[in-house]
């Protein structure tokens, strides 16, 4: 591709444009098409790829590792829970299981992380007073 060097009409000649000097662009047709582009240039990066670059090497602690852990454990068991109401197949144990999962619920140091987690832990206390069995 050719660099462009300034501004003119476009239906003006190559001598037309370097008859003026004020307000025009000349094409560089010494370039090859497809040169690289030179080093000095930045890069563009964007602000949301760095900073998950820097949340990616950043370790996660251990509390958040098993808090994390264990809102999964809560999703699948609400999941199962789910599944066994559709296919008219109510399970008492999935009930039980959910209230032990609330019951051990470790605190995560994330304050993001947190704040999902008490989201999970609401949606499973609302269906253990749904099923009458908080």
């Amino acid at each position: 591709m050719l660099p462009i060097t300034g501004l003119t009409k476009a239906a003006e000649s190559p001598k037309a444009r370097s008859s003026r000097s004020a307000g025009t662009f000349t094409v560089a047709e010494e370039t090859p098409c497809g040169a690289a582009v030179a080093a000095d240039e930045p890069a563009s990066v964007s602000l949301g790829g760095l900073l998950s670059l820097q949340e990616q090497d950043a370790p996660e602690p251990a509390t958040d590792r098993r808090a994390r852990r264990h809102g999964r454990a809560m999703l699948d068991a609400l999941r199962r829970l789910q599944t066994g109401l559709l296919s008219a197949a109510g399970d008492a144990g999935a009930l039980e299981h959910l209230a032990a999962l609330l019951d051990d619920a470790p605190e995560a140091e994330d304050p993001a992380l947190r704040a999902t987690l008490a989201q999970v832990a609401l949606r499973v206390r609302v269906e253990l007073v749904r099923y009458g069995f908080a």
